[in-house]
């Protein structure tokens, strides 16, 4: 796959940087490649439920994000990316001392970006698939950020 346009890694970055919601909750970008974004995550109890686990709408944040973000790594320069739908499946409890957010970019096109992602927890050497997404990203042009 190539580039969208040739900036949109320091774009990505760049739009990824002001979203106080990722920054609050500690979510940061580990590796980009064309369509392709992984993110990280430590275990924070600020953003746990009642059984101690992290919750189903932090960890939808997170695979949201990479989703969108490896969308956009495609997208021309006049492009911004907004979710137009998701899909999560939850398969174990988010549960682990940090969490990877992977989102890849399935089929590009004009104004539609095809996307899944998955989440996984880390608690030392073992890695478990928290969750699966599907997602639809949309090209928006002349939005202001």
């Amino acid at each position: 796959m190539d580039y969208g346009d040739p900036q949109s890694v320091e774009r990505m970055r760049a739009d990824f940087d002001r979203q106080g919601a990722m920054s609050t909750m500690g979510i940061t970008v580990s590796d980009i490649t064309p369509g392709r974004v992984i993110l990280e995550m430590p275990f924070n109890p600020a953003f746990s439920q009642h059984h101690g686990f992290i919750h189903a709408g932090t960890i939808t944040s997170g695979m949201d994000s990479a989703c969108g973000f490896a969308a956009l790594t495609l997208m021309d320069a006049e492009s911004e990316v907004l979710t137009v739908e998701f899909k999560c499946s939850f398969l174990a409890p988010a549960r682990g001392q940090s969490f990877r957010f992977e989102g890849d970019v399935l089929k590009s096109g004009r104004t539609l970006t095809f996307t899944e992602g998955r989440a996984i927890a880390l608690d030392g050497p073992q890695e478990t698939v928290i969750a699966t997404i599907t997602a639809t990203m949309m090209a928006v042009r002349g939005l202001k950020t």
